[in-house]
């Protein structure tokens, strides 16, 4: 269907209808509807069929306020003013209608019932006379989106039904009520539509995290409700006598009204992006439950095999239970997968995973302080991960050690590992991910060592502010970034502390190391104005400008999402002591100036802090030894958002 759907696009887009005789869409009845016709189906048009319309043939280059102007040139193009039916479909009821005009300025089009009276809804006092009296209350006017084109198998109106939907879609996904508002001189397909109709494909398509939608969801109500108040209120404002008291009471609230919509915007174009909703994801708070220890008080062992013979028995008992038997007895148990041993797990218990390659369709929740060991190589146990899902690994137990073993990721919406808080260790292992790799969370701490990361679509390691992180002699290849050190819009954690040891960071396709880091725009402008001469020269030092050779195609991706992000990107340094200096310094300074403007905050309240310090010294565990290599974009970058 695709194909045909496309072939259709390419031979009429440009405002002829087709010659060839018969449809090339095809038909469906509603579910539950048999009393109507069949209409056209043209709901399930790909990502790329509406990508290219929108671009090409409705929108183009036009501003949020040309929107409705230049889609009623596009319908008056391809759309048949007259002679056909349509269903008028709303929440309460479905009409047949004949459509005899189009007004399309309005994106209307006049109708009036169609003959045999075909009416459906739960009420039955929709009768032909009440039916006809809504019409005329509405002036038989009918928005173009609730209107269902009936099935023809002639071809002659393929493109209405097309055109329709592709209105339909529009208000019903993309547009938004506060659009019109914005900036007016860029781009709105590039700034508005393609991010969000992007969205849209990746939600339908299982690639966004279920707990991202969610808050996306709540994130658009929210603002939608908050525009409304707004406009209200500076409804009301028309109303009020000039200078009066309740006209500046109502001035405050709506600058009050209108930082929050500008947030809740902000907040939403971020998730749009398909970068940066993952840069700056929802704070997710785990529900898994600790079960704490064995009723009984005992630690139990629990040994992962799918099939167990007397040698590896031998070696198991040999390797890992003598010294444990001569001091006393020890419960084991013996599962043929490694998830139903972590779920059978108490606090204190050893999960043994012996060689093999083991499949797994869920997610490892371990919530309580566990070993998950691999008996031999890494490349010799192997626990591969399908089916769809959030989370591959969650962990939230206080001291969860896992050694040994190679993780293989598919089918991901979120990263490989996730460290909601608690401690987590990781040694000697091969993670194969698909998104991110291994995400720390706020006031979460890990150690990672000997360790190989590879292929994820976002970042290997992503660093939230308030963790601690320490990665040594670990190899981070062939991700979209290597490691990302993460701030939040509006909420003010400590710059996490981080040490880095001996690690090789290559062949990334960004940067080996990024920091994010958001502009506060009121808080830098007071910040500049008590600043010393020796701030101001660190803040110059960061502002220096990468060379003109270097191109930065994130810095567009950025800019298309928020408009008001600018990038401070680094010229690769080869040299590994470069690499790590450049790392250490970038961070002191925005360590620093974080730590400027949390004490303006505090001076403010009455509060002093006696270390000026800042958080360098406690920050920095140890940067040395690193290795940055053939990353697409150097070693080291910042942007601010």
């Amino acid at each position: 269907m695709a194909d045909e759907l496309r072939a259709d696009e390419d031979s009429c887009h440009d405002g002829n209808y087709c010659d060839k005789p018969g449809t090339l869409l095809q038909s469906f009845v509603p579910e539950g509807k048999t009393l109507f016709p069949e209409v056209f189906q043209t709901s399930q048009l790909l990502f790329y069929e509406r990508f290219q319309v929108y671009q090409d043939y409705i929108l183009a280059d036009c501003k949020a306020s040309e929107v409705r102007e230049f889609t009623a040139e596009f319908l008056e193009k391809v759309l048949e003013p007259c002679g056909w039916r349509a269903v008028w479909h709303t929440n309460v009821f479905e009409v047949l209608v004949e459509v005899t005009d189009v007004d399309f300025s309005a994106l209307k089009a006049v109708v009036k019932l169609a003959e045999p009276y075909t009416c459906d809804s739960e009420v039955s006092t929709f009768t032909s006379e009440c039916m006809k009296e809504l019409l005329d209350l509405k002036e038989c006017r009918l928005p173009l989106q609730e209107l269902w084109v009936v099935f023809d198998d002639s071809g002659v109106f393929d493109q209405t039904a097309l055109a329709i939907e592709h209105v339909r879609f529009f208000y019903q996904n993309i547009w938004r009520s506060w659009d019109e508002e914005e900036e007016d001189d860029y781009d709105y397909f590039v700034r508005c539509v393609e991010p969000r109709l992007r969205l849209h494909y990746d939600i339908l398509e299982d690639r966004v995290p279920s707990g991202l939608i969610v808050d996306y969801h709540n994130l658009l109500s929210q603002c939608e409700e908050k525009y409304r108040e707004f406009l209200n209120l500076r409804s009301s404002l028309s109303t009020c006598k000039s200078d009066s008291e309740q006209e500046n009471i109502s001035m405050v609230e709506g600058l009050k009204l209108y930082s929050e919509i500008e947030q809740l915007k902000q907040k939403l174009k971020l998730i749009e992006n398909p970068l940066l909703r993952y840069v700056f994801g929802y704070q997710k708070n785990s529900s898994i439950q600790a079960k704490g220890t064995h009723p009984n008080g005992q630690k139990v062992t629990h040994v992962v095999s799918s099939s167990m013979k007397t040698g590896l028995l031998w070696s198991l008992l040999r390797d890992k239970f003598c010294e444990e038997s001569c001091k006393e007895e020890m419960e084991i148990q013996f599962h043929s997968d490694p998830l139903s041993a972590i779920n059978a797990c108490y606090e204190g218990d050893t999960v043994i995973v012996c060689p093999g390659h083991y499949v797994v369709h869920g997610t490892f929740s371990i919530a309580d302080s566990i070993e998950l060991e691999g008996y031999g190589l890494p490349d010799d146990i192997v626990i591969e991960k399908r089916g769809k899902g959030d989370t591959f690994v969650d962990c939230t137990g206080a001291d969860i050690k896992i050694s040994n073993i190679k993780f293989i990721q598919h089918d991901a919406i979120e990263g490989i590992l996730i460290i909601h808080h608690g401690k987590t260790t990781l040694e000697n292992c091969v993670l194969q991910c698909e998104t991110t790799g291994v995400t720390i969370r706020t006031s979460a701490e890990f150690l990672m060592k000997d360790s190989d990361l590879y292929g994820a679509k976002g970042a290997g390691i992503e660093i939230y502010p308030g963790s601690q992180c320490s990665l040594i002699d670990n190899v981070i290849h062939h991700c979209k970034e290597g490691i990302l050190i993460k701030d939040f819009l509006d909420e003010h954690y400590d710059i996490p502390r981080i040490s880095m040891v001996n690690n090789m960071i290559h062949n990334n396709e960004g940067y080996g190391v990024v920091l994010v880091k958001p502009i506060i725009f009121s808080d830098l402008q007071e910040n500049n104005q008590d600043e010393t001469e020796e701030n101001k020269a660190l803040k110059l030092k960061t502002s220096v400008e990468t060379d003109t050779t270097v191109k930065v195609d994130l810095e567009e991706l950025i800019q298309c999402t928020t408009g008001k992000v600018e990038l401070h990107a680094r010229a690769d340094l080869s040299e590994q002591a470069e690499g790590n200096y450049e790392i250490v310094n970038e961070i002191v300074i925005a360590s620093t100036q974080k730590g400027q403007m949390r004490k303006k905050r505090l001076s403010e309240l009455g509060i002093t802090q006696a270390d000026d310090n800042l958080m360098s010294q406690e920050m920095f565990v140890a940067i040395m030894g690193n290795q940055f290599k053939w990353n697409g974009k150097g070693s080291f970058g910042t942007f601010l958002f």
